[in-house]
């Protein structure tokens, strides 16, 4: 589910955030080149060198690395947790197959461009060429939502949970999901679990926090 993102501006935010952490590095940033001393890097006491290892995820993981990314969502150092932001749905839009991955990016501009219909076509073609690939069915979930067809949009990110239960975007997607179908509560819970795996998304607190109020005042209402 949202935000929509593709591949492309995510390396350019990437390649800001780097460029950021460069300029207030104390001392040069460090490059690690490949992917064992990435993995070695990610659990490092020193934030530069977890950076690296996250920008090495991003720029080369895959789908299957999420895991690994989704661990430095809470690092005590703000640029890493900016940077594994946007890292992992780097790494989620990876499957490993080419054809697979072209389709996708096809699919997220098809639906960039409010093409929804085709994209769903295109999202499907994706699912069935590779079935496990989670972020298939999210970009599929995230049409159908644009679409309005709400139960369609909920199956699949029934889907994106068995393959992948810390995809946020997800999670919140199921949020917006029964805001517009009016389960408050529900919505709640969804934007809190996807909060509990990403700390960093920005005014989610806000939106529980106005929820809880919403449904507060029906009950009050309901007496």
């Amino acid at each position: 589910m949202p935000p929509l993102r593709s591949c492309g501006k995510l390396l350019w935010l990437l390649s800001a955030v780097l460029l950021a952490a460069n300029a207030a590095a104390e001392a040069p940033y460090h490059e690690v080149e490949s992917r064992a001393a990435a993995l070695t890097a990610l659990d490092s006491a020193d934030a530069r060198l977890r950076l690296a290892g996250v920008i090495y995820l991003g720029r080369h993981g895959l789908a299957t690395d999420g895991p690994l990314l989704a661990k430095r969502l809470s690092d005590k150092d703000p640029v890493v947790r900016e940077v594994a932001d946007q890292a992992i749905w780097l790494a989620w839009s990876r499957s490993g197959d080419a054809e697979t991955d072209r389709l996708l990016e096809t699919g997220v501009a098809e639906l960039g461009a409010g093409r929804h219909p085709r994209a769903i076509e295109i999202f499907t073609a994706v699912i069935k060429r590779s079935p496990e690939f989670a972020e298939g069915w999210n970009k599929r979930a995230t049409a159908y939502f644009l679409a309005g067809d709400m139960r369609k949009s909920l199956a699949d990110c029934d889907q994106v949970m068995k393959r992948n239960p810390q995809h946020f975007g997800a999670l919140s997607g199921y949020g917006q999901i029964y805001v517009r179908l009016e389960e408050y509560d529900k919505a709640i819970e969804y934007f809190r679990r996807a909060l509990a795996v990403n700390p960093n998304l920005a005014g989610i607190q806000a939106v529980i926090h106005a929820l809880e109020e919403l449904v507060r005042e029906q009950r009050k209402r309901a007496i």
